[in-house]
């Protein structure tokens, strides 16, 4: 009986309405009626969606400040047979909050995990951009220290895919000046917030129109923003302009100094410039030839 009662316990990753209760899924209401406990990031936030659809399952506070310990606790609960549902104040546990750390936890401790789908602010913003979908890079939040968040930002300047952040209202102006600085001014961006929601808004903007938009208007509530990539031919020239500067004899040898051989550093050599492997061989000759003619003489 005890054996059963253990292979029964599991935990449950299930996603609430970003902002429409209507969003919630029958499965995910069957859960959190059925579950032991949910693990909860604002009991006083999900107390209100359990009002709302009649269910009286116990919660516990699981939230930023208590994640760790907390998930050992619930983790112990899962592996004694109890079924813990996890929910976050809004969308899917997991994406940028501490739902992240008890999945783990779980996993580790070889507890059954589940998620069931539902509602991402991320994706929803995604899909009514207007920006690319096909290919996407999903940053979160921001580092708020500032070394972190200029390596981000760096790392973000030479994304190609379509990029996708949170921000909190506090905060957006600062980060919309950031991301002008880093980006560029005419990056196309979607600025999305409500969704929804009755008032949902999706500004479609640059982030040079972006910036002097929130000059005026004070941002309120939780964003998505969805940030154009860098063009493959402007992220082509940059590759290229790194090496005007280097003969083709150095760039060989810059791969050969990194541990590859030599065939394959002309092969890298002629991904990089866009020309034929011959064209760097000849190169390679007549640059040899040059050598042995300079050293002849007096």
């Amino acid at each position: 009986m005890d054996t059963e009662k253990q292979a029964r316990g599991k935990l449950i990753l299930c996603p609430t309405p970003i902002g429409n209760l209507g969003d919630i899924t029958e499965r995910t209401l069957a859960a959190l009626r059925d579950a032991d406990i949910i693990a909860a990031e604002d009991t006083r936030n999900t107390l209100r969606l359990l009002n709302h659809f009649d269910i009286h399952t116990p919660m516990t506070s699981y939230h930023e400040h208590n994640k760790y310990e907390k998930a050992d606790e619930l983790v112990s609960k899962i592996l004694s047979g109890q079924t813990i549902a996890c929910v976050t104040d809004a969308g899917t546990p997991g994406i940028s909050d501490p739902g992240e750390v008890l999945v783990k936890k779980a996993v580790e401790a070889g507890a059954e995990v589940t998620s069931l789908p539902g509602a991402t602010a991320f994706v929803t913003a995604l899909t009514v951009s207007g920006l690319p979908c096909g290919r996407f890079v999903f940053e979160g939040f921001l580092p708020t220290e500032k070394k972190e968040r200029r390596i981000r930002l760096d790392q973000i300047k030479s994304e190609t895919r379509t990029v996708i952040l949170y921000e909190a209202p506090h905060r957006l102006k600062e980060t919309l000046k950031e991301l002008k600085d880093a980006l560029g001014s005419k990056r196309k961006t979607a600025i999305c917030r409500e969704l929804t929601k009755i008032h949902e808004e999706i500004r479609r903007l640059t982030l040079e129109e972006a910036c002097s938009y929130h000059d005026v208007n004070e941002p309120r509530g939780e964003y998505v923003l969805v940030i154009e990539g860098k063009s493959e031919a402007e992220a082509e020239a940059e590759r290229k302009k790194v090496f005007e500067d280097m003969t083709i004899a150095e760039h060989v040898a810059m791969y050969e100094e990194k541990g590859a051989d030599h065939k394959e550093a002309m092969k890298q050599t002629a991904l990089d410039r866009g020309i034929p492997k011959r064209e760097v061989y000849n190169a390679l000759i007549e640059e040899k030839e040059r050598d042995k003619a300079d050293g002849g003489k007096i």
